[in-house]
């Protein structure tokens, strides 16, 4: 049976062409660690920086230096947040956002950290103009997704950036879902920090990712991870200096290979190239799904609202029967239930059920879309019938 990979808001697959052969070269071939030895390591050091300055121009942001790598997007807010809130600060953010902010800021509220919502429509979109009353004297920053792994919406970065510019709040972006299709201008959006990672739509291998902090907000975050850096090994104390600072011990140098690679091949593809395929699969999808019964489609219509992010309610089967009907006999892979975004699903309305998330990228193609709506079509039948002849 072949497999129909449907799952690229979770992680894309397949990765970037070259990207295994990158990750292997390091292993086979380099092997050595940044910072902390005379053989290979200059080899190392330089795949490294460079990679920090590809990041750099990708995201229009001028201090390589300041382009941090950590394990992944999780990794980064965390560091964020924990490192430059304080007891007594605010917080606001959207009511779309992740487990990987919200979790966070839960512990941090125990700590006497606050935080309030902006609260989304039933399709995810927010209204810019409703930062202004949620400020309080004591907001330091905003933390915003730039489009909800659930529905695809995509957020208003560019009028958030401007308010929390005029407004002297840090703004803070998680890339998760649009980092690799999108163009992202941290200069442009009026950026305190930026976080992405590379396994999803940078099509990079998994366990890479980053940040990219701006000055003001490098000198005043505290560090969390402390340890050797290879620099100022004299000394006992954390190196003040970037990347340093913020990167202690042995980084994942095979998967910073792999990204290095993955970049190379987004920029030689064009975001305006891969955006277009993944809205016309996105496209195809939703039109096939609206001439079905029974099901109700979350998110905008309007492509230009949206990511190729598609979730689904199926009203009368249960969401998780159809997922692994997909699954099982047609090899359709899906991410079913909440997606760790419960708040994204009280505001679009699917909470506790959740949806059926199809999420293709720009390396799928038209006949698989259509093989996945008569796979759809045949299982709500088969699953219908079955529930009718249940006793």
């Amino acid at each position: 049976m072949k497999k129909i990979y449907l799952d690229n808001a979770a992680t894309s697959f397949p990765k970037a062409p070259g990207v295994g052969d990158a990750v292997r070269h390091f292993i086979d071939q380099i092997g050595g660690n940044v910072n902390r030895s005379g053989y290979d390591a200059l080899t190392s050091d330089e795949m490294v920086f460079e990679t920090r300055e590809m990041l750099a121009h990708f995201f229009n942001f001028p201090t390589p230096e300041n382009v941090i790598f950590t394990l992944n997007i999780t990794y980064s807010l965390n560091f964020l947040l924990k490192g430059l809130l304080e007891p007594g600060d605010h917080v606001i953010v959207s009511s779309m956002e992740h487990n990987a902010v919200m979790r966070p800021l839960m512990q941090l509220q125990e700590q006497g950290v606050d935080f309030s919502r902006l609260v989304c429509d039933e399709l995810g979109r927010l209204d810019a103009n409703s930062l202004h009353t949620l400020v309080r004297p004591n907001t330091k920053m905003v933390v915003l997704t730039h489009a909800s792994n659930v529905s695809g919406t995509i957020l208003p970065v560019e009028e958030i950036g401007s308010i929390c510019h005029e407004k002297g709040l840090w703004f803070i972006l998680d890339t998760a879902q649009t980092a690799g299709v999108l163009p992202i201008d941290f200069q442009a959006l009026k950026l305190d920090a930026l976080t992405f990672t590379g396994h999803k739509g940078l099509l990079g291998p998994q366990g890479v990712g980053g940040f990219l902090l701006s000055e003001d907000l490098a000198q005043r975050m505290d560090t969390l991870v402390s340890g050797g850096t290879g620099s100022l090994s004299e000394y006992e104390e954390v190196p003040p200096y970037l990347p340093d600072k913020f990167e202690a011990g042995t980084p994942n140098l095979p998967g910073i290979y792999g990204l290095n690679q993955s970049l190379n091949y987004i920029k030689k593809v064009g975001l305006a190239t891969i955006r277009e395929k993944e809205l016309k699969l996105a496209s195809y999808l939703l039109k096939g799904l609206d001439e079905m019964d029974g099901i109700r489609i979350v998110g905008p219509r309007d492509e230009k609202e949206r990511m190729a992010v598609v979730s689904v309610d199926f009203e009368d089967c249960d969401n998780a029967d159809i997922a692994y009907y997909l699954d099982k006999h047609h090899g359709i892979r899906t991410r079913c239930g909440l997606h760790c975004a419960p708040s994204a699903h009280k505001t679009l309305g699917t909470f506790p059920q959740g949806t059926v998330r199809f999420s293709p990228g720009h390396l799928n193609t038209i006949e698989e879309i259509e093989t996945t709506l008569l796979a759809i079509g045949q299982g709500l039948r088969e699953l219908r019938n079955t529930r009718v002849r249940t006793p």
